[in-house]
């Protein structure tokens, strides 16, 4: 096989039968590779630490290693087809990607959301260079793009519709590779008669949270209302949001309910990105560059790890935040939703063109975002 193929056999695996993420499959192919761990029968006898040392999140790494089991048996036992088709027989609870813990309120859920903050000016965070592959920054871009285009939206909303979004455009970009195939769930009729929104230049099906009332810290309502024109009773407007997610619905198997019941309440009958997925993909993806001289790397510990990444996702945010804030005063929102892309692409790493570069890691400098603003 070449190594092209290699690598759609390893995608097809990680999304069609470890059901992950297209992005979070593409962040982590190049670790596997490097371990020797490129084949579903590798990882199936891989141990279980190995996978851990790739997937840093226990549920994930246990997720993967399950599934190449599950796959290598069927296969072992002669049922081929198993190898790329999930079973059909999910029960609900399992296709329901998030629901609501009964126990927390929504502030307090938006509270769990709560991203990394940092206060340092511009001047101290120019010297800051990070190291990261392309699609979690994408997701920094657009959470913090919707923070300025969709002040309404709950932090939980702003990281569902972001991942939306990258979830949207890594399958566009993996299709012109030829590392997906087939149509996609927009293409097979999924999701018609769904609500929708726009960004940057992508229409996201979208479900709406009618009823969902939080608190920012600042003021509490949460499902805004205005009266109408004869001041009568008031109308909801801007409820929240979250992003479906189709290519789940897909491979589910399953028809998309009637549109009644997927504007309801309840998220159990529509797989939905999860702003918790979200978030854990930021939290993990920016690490400092390795050091020229690998030998003089210090071993750190996980916490210590962790900590080192969430101060660098904190100062990266702020950097992207001083960005828009320096031309929320001279631009519409849809002049800031039109210019994202393009600011994103000249902050972006650097990786080889065409499939040799998915999931590839490399430089970002803040110096490159701080560049951006708009002069006074």
């Amino acid at each position: 096989m070449s190594a092209a193929t290699d690598l759609q056999t390893l995608l097809r695996f990680l999304t069609q039968d470890a059901k992950i993420p297209l992005a979070t499959a593409l962040s982590h192919v190049k670790a596997l590779q490097a371990a020797q761990l490129n084949t579903i029968d590798s990882i199936a006898k891989a141990k279980p630490e190995a996978i851990k040392q790739i997937f840093s999140d226990e549920k994930l790494s246990k997720q993967v290693h399950n599934a190449a089991k599950r796959v290598s048996k069927k296969r072992a036992a002669g049922d081929d087809g198993a190898a790329t088709a999930s079973s059909p027989k999910k029960k609900r609870s399992e296709r329901s990607v998030f629901s609501l813990k009964e126990e927390q309120t929504p502030a307090e859920i938006e509270a769990s959301l709560a991203l990394p903050r940092c206060e340092l000016e511009a001047e101290e965070l120019k010297d800051v260079v990070l190291f990261t592959n392309r699609a979690p920054l994408v997701l920094a871009f657009v959470v913090v793009l919707l923070k300025f285009s969709m002040p309404e939206q709950p932090l939980s909303s702003r990281l569902s519709l972001a991942q939306a979004y990258v979830s949207v455009t890594s399958r566009a970009r993996a299709v012109s590779l030829g590392i997906e195939s087939g149509e996609s769930a927009e293409e097979l009729g999924m999701g018609l008669g769904q609500a929708s929104v726009t960004i940057m230049g992508k229409e996201l099906r979208v479900l709406k949270r009618w009823g969902y009332e939080w608190e920012d810290g600042k003021d509490s309502q949460r499902a805004r209302t205005e009266t109408n024109e004869e001041g009568e009773q008031p109308v909801e407007e801007s409820p929240p949001l979250w992003g479906l997610d189709l290519e789940a619905l897909k491979r589910s198997r399953t028809e998309p309910p009637p549109l009644a019941k997927a504007q309801s309440a309840s998220t159990t009958n529509m797989p939905i990105h999860t702003p918790q997925a979200a978030r854990m993909y930021l939290m993990k993806s920016f690490d400092n560059p390795p050091p020229k001289d690998a030998g003089s790397a210090k071993k750190q510990s996980t916490g210590s790890k962790a900590a080192e990444k969430e101060r660098n996702l904190g100062m990266l945010l702020r950097a992207v935040e001083l960005l828009y804030e320096s031309w929320s005063q001279t631009l519409s929102l849809e002049e800031l939703d039109g210019r994202t892309w393009g600011w994103y692409v000249k902050a972006r790493p650097a990786v080889q063109d065409g499939v040799a570069g998915w999931g590839g890691k490399n430089e970002v400098r803040l110096a490159d975002i701080l560049a951006l603003r708009r002069e006074e």
